[in-house]
């Protein structure tokens, strides 16, 4: 018989959706996937019909400080389920009521990447936690960081899969000698440390160009701090839909992700599907779990410029790495299919099921 299992999310993110694709596809599991928004203000995802097995709930959100704090209403019955799981923000009214009361009774998980911290405001939205019955953390060093503060639930670790096909399919350009492009895709912000990128590319020779994809958002001001013969390296292409994205990472040789804190990445993962070796701080969940040090790429600290240019540095001097490291990165991405990603939900839910 099958499991009879509800996911909640806040909005129907594309990486998410190849996961339940995926696992929807298994005979053990019987899914529904409500979300709390067809869209956020500053999603970066055109709408897509949704599957049969999905739906939005009715409902709203208001500011509450620098978060969005939703509350639905009426909620799906979720008594018919056998294990419900909460992919949701803490500081939701709709996953406060379900951690809280809703759920009274009733098998339930947590899904999500590492939390930060914060006073006693945060430990109270966050205390519901030690109640639920497994914690499915998002990359390893989630999975430590619950695992030390949540120690009641099973714990299991489920970094994202998505689909990588179509940028495992993607040409790659021809090299040209003597030139690398370094490539950087997402947000032009502090947190993403594009500044710290610009400031470790100025370091580098003639050789080095960059490719930067995504929102412009602080990018003015920061290439205004770049120095002339730096700028003129730098290619902005702009943001681009999810589907423009493999012909963008084939064009370039190495990825950077140099954030100053992320909670997984998702673009590491498409990185692999690309073959391309992966430059990431060590504040970049994803990078402690798909990038091996001189294996398929390398870990700088975060926010140290020079460290990142030492880095980038090396594919210049060696550029012989950047094929060795990329085929490493490719062959990685096989372990990150959706399909090995139900594989891992399935064993999950049964085992919360069983207990």
């Amino acid at each position: 018989m099958s499991i009879r299992v509800a996911f909640v999310s806040v909005v129907p993110s594309p990486y998410q959706r190849d996961l339940f694709h995926a696992l929807a596809a298994r005979q053990e599991v019987e899914l529904r996937v409500f979300y709390m928004e067809a869209a956020s203000p500053d999603s970066p995802w055109p709408e897509a019909p949704l599957a049969e097995y999905e739906c939005v709930m009715p409902g709203r959100w208001f500011a509450l400080g620098s978060a969005r704090c939703h509350w639905h209403w009426p909620l799906p019955d979720l008594r018919a389920f056998d294990v419900v799981v909460l992919n949701t923000l803490t500081s939701s009214l709709t996953g406060q009521w379900l951690m809280r009361a809703g759920l009274r009774g009733r098998r339930w998980m947590f899904w999500g990447e590492r939390l930060g911290r914060g006073g006693w405001l945060h430990e109270r939205f966050t205390a519901p936690l030690h109640r639920a019955h497994g914690i499915a953390a998002i990359g390893s060093v989630a999975a430590r960081d619950y695992a030390a503060r949540f120690p009641e639930p099973r714990q299991f670790c489920i970094p994202y899969h998505c689909d990588l096909a179509p940028f495992l399919a993607a040409p790659r350009r021809e090299r040209r000698a003597g030139e690398v492009v370094f490539l950087f895709c997402g947000q032009m912000i502090a947190r993403k440390g594009v500044d710290v990128l610009l400031d470790a590319f100025a370091r580098l020779g003639g050789g080095a160009r960059l490719l930067l994809v995504g929102r412009e958002a602080e990018l003015p001001a920061m290439l205004a701090a770049l120095p002339e013969a730096a700028r003129a390296r730098v290619e902005y292409a702009g943001f681009q839909p999810p589907d423009a994205l493999p012909r963008f990472f084939a064009q370039a040789d190495v990825f950077v992700l140099p954030s100053r804190y992320d909670g997984w990445g998702v673009v590491v993962n498409q990185a692999l599907g690309a073959g391309l070796p992966i430059v990431c701080s060590d504040t970049v969940g994803a990078g402690h779990d798909l990038v091996a040090d001189e294996t398929n790429g390398l870990k700088f600290p975060s926010g140290d410029a020079a460290a990142l240019a030492h880095c980038m540095q090396r594919f210049l001097d060696k550029p012989e790495l950047i094929a060795k490291w990329g085929d490493a990165s490719r062959a990685k991405a096989q372990e990150y299919s959706p399909e090995r990603g139900a594989d891992k939900w399935v064993a999950a839910l049964e085992e919360v099921c069983a207990r």
